[in-house]
């Protein structure tokens, strides 16, 4: 049936009239967003339609509704995606939108505002992005004005596994509020899957911007009446499979490149995209859904004496807690707001202690997993009370270690496999002892594609300064892969570290091919267990700093991927030092210095 054509029966266009026949100008733009909410749940792919409705109160002359700036902070990329899709979703809505990253926006500016939608995340331990971190620190200062015309929202991204999860959006909604600033929507916190509580605060937004006064005419019309009309568009074809609706790729190689000496398993796994659609860039992850480790499931039931063939609701399904404990939710791997609600459940005195102590919490929380809760703090749960302290098991990302320019329909990875002894029993990560003890040649695993453009290449092919350590030199590979693609030779330098030279060097054969070819132009390796005295990727830093700081003076881009308590710290305190000793400049002026290059994305990191 056209769209185009009426086709409500007689009794619900009677219905329908005399449901808007006393509609105000303000409700006729929240149906407008209504009907545009559910026609984009009808439509196969979202895309804008022509839609004919029967209102009797119609928008005659629309220009724009209402303004909206959108302001996003981000390390990783997601804040930045979610406000693209904000800008979207409010376009064709006929708002005046502009989209600006914290970096480019002047905060004095909120004073002037009309509507702010504000994305931003928290960066480890409670601290604002790099991007955000200017904005954060005049927003929650001394300096904010006062901002009775303001009416904003926020949507702070996180992840639980943190203590402070989303405190950066918490802090900046807290001021905004404190200094008039009328809050649209609630404050929306979300963990590592945000895509539901994200469009939920989209939709909550856009229903409830303030709409510009001089915008928008109304007049009662008695006829059928065009309500909204889109032009047709031209969308680039993007793939069927995502993070809501994973691709199941084959794989196609895996191969151990730890040597027999290493006290640590790491794989190169190869996977087929071939049907898929997908596409990727250096620099972006894939997503692996998994599922836990089948003898803690089974202790953790045993321990509690559940029935594992017990159903339990699980979203709009029932599955057998068996089920819910493998693929469901997360057991691996505790967070604070997984002890806080243990806490609150059990009242354990001993509990409450660690909670109040960070030293203790940190202490506790490494390597701890939901039997060690179970077994530390004994309480008598039913199923459904213990499952609600727990959250979704999420994917796994894991550094794209290829270019699709040099494999094609392929996606590689580089996987380190947890396993450790902590309480003298043996503990292993979800995904990647999944991938390592479980999953073989020609076997299928659902994955989908992370972007990541926060992490890139530069455009103009300017030279590179790349340091990771142990799997932190995926990235690299993808990144050579593409420029010998391109015919590109030299203007790139690795800073490789990880333990033993005989066991431990990734992918080594590949970067003496480089090297031979001159396509990698200088290589620095640092392997800490080689010698008495530990050497580190920092360490080699400090040896080469007079060329690193002029390879960084003549527009280097400098790339640092791998641990982010450790090693990432180390590294950025030492690529400071260069600045200040090499450029004989302040410690105040070479913080300055590196915020200028993070700005420019001439210092790009992918930490974890």
């Amino acid at each position: 049936m056209s769209l185009k054509s009426n086709p409500l029966s007689e009794k619900q266009k009677i219905a329908l009239n005399e449901l808007v026949k006393d509609v105000t100008a303000e409700q006729i733009i929240w149906l407008n967003g209504f009907l545009d909410g559910r026609l984009a749940g009808l439509n196969g792919n979202g895309s804008p339609v022509e839609v004919t409705s029967v209102l009797t109160e119609a928008v005659k002359e629309t220009t724009t509704v209402a303004n909206l700036t959108i302001l996003f902070g981000t390390e990783t990329g997601n804040a930045e995606e979610v406000a693209q899709k904000l800008a979207e979703k409010a376009s064709f809505k006929n708002v005046a939108v502009n989209v600006v990253d914290m970096y480019d926006y002047d905060p004095k500016k909120l004073k002037d505002e009309e509507n702010v939608a504000i994305i931003v995340s928290t960066h480890g331990e409670g601290e604002p992005p790099d991007m955000a971190e200017e904005f954060h620190k005049f927003v929650t200062g001394k300096r904010l004005p006062k901002l009775e015309n303001l009416s904003f929202s926020v949507l702070a991204l996180g992840d639980k596994t943190y203590r402070n999860f989303c405190q950066t959006g918490e802090e900046i909604y807290n001021a905004l509020k404190k200094n008039g600033g009328f809050p649209a929507t609630p404050l929306a916190r979300c963990d590592v899957d945000y895509e539901a509580t994200a469009e939920v605060w989209m939709n909550n937004l856009l229903i409830n911007l303030t709409p510009s006064e001089t915008t928008t005419k109304v007049e009662t019309a008695v006829e059928e009446t065009t309500v909204i009309t889109s032009p047709p568009t031209t969308k680039v074809p993007v793939s069927e499979f995502s993070k809501k609706n994973p691709f199941g790729a084959m794989v196609l190689d895996k191969v151990r490149i730890t040597g027999n000496g290493s006290d640590k398993e790491v794989y190169h796994l190869e996977l087929s995209l071939e049907e898929s659609g997908l596409i990727y860039e250096p620099g972006d992850s894939v997503g692996v859904f998994t599922k836990n480790p089948p003898e803690l499931v089974d202790d953790i039931i045993q321990k509690c004496g559940f029935d594992p063939e017990k159903n339990i609701a699980f979203g709009e399904e029932e599955v057998s807690l068996l089920n819910a404990l493998t693929y469901h939710y997360e057991i691996t791997v505790m967070t604070f707001d997984a002890l806080q609600k243990y806490y609150e459940r059990t009242k354990n005195p001993e509990l409450k202690i660690i909670l109040e102590d960070d030293k203790k919490l940190d202490e506790y929380l490494y390597g701890c997993d939901l039997l060690d809760l179970l077994e530390d703090f004994p309480f008598d749960w039913n199923v459904n009370k213990l499952i609600e302290i727990l959250r979704p098991l999420p994917p796994r990302l894991y550094s794209i270690s290829s270019s699709m320019e040099s494999v094609g329909d392929e996606v590689h990875i580089t996987v380190s496999v947890v396993n450790f002894e902590r309480k003298k029993r043996q503990r292993f990560g979800a995904c990647s002892s999944n991938l390592a003890d479980f999953i073989d040649q020609d076997d299928k695993i659902p994955i989908y594609i992370e972007k990541n453009p926060g992490f890139r290449l530069p455009a103009n092919g300017a030279r590179i300064i790349m340091v990771g350590a142990g799997t932190g030199i995926a990235p690299y590979r993808a990144f050579m892969q593409q420029r010998e693609s391109l015919g590109m030779k030299g203007n790139t330098w690795l800073f490789f570290g990880d333990r033993r030279f005989q066991s431990d060097f990734l992918y080594q054969t590949e970067w003496q091919k480089l090297l031979e070819k001159k396509l990698l132009e200088r290589m620095d390796v640092a392997f800490s267990r080689d010698q008495e005295e530990k050497i580190y990727v920092q360490h080699k830093l400090k040896e080469n700093r007079k060329e690193i700081f002029n390879w960084m003076d003549n527009g280097a881009h400098f790339y640092l991927c791998g641990d982010r308590k450790n090693m990432a710290n180390d590294v950025t305190r030492t690529f400071l030092e260069i600045i200040r000793t090499e450029g004989g400049v302040s410690e105040e002026q070479a913080e300055k210095y590196l915020k200028q290059l993070k700005k420019e994305k001439r210092f790009q990191t992918d930490v974890y």
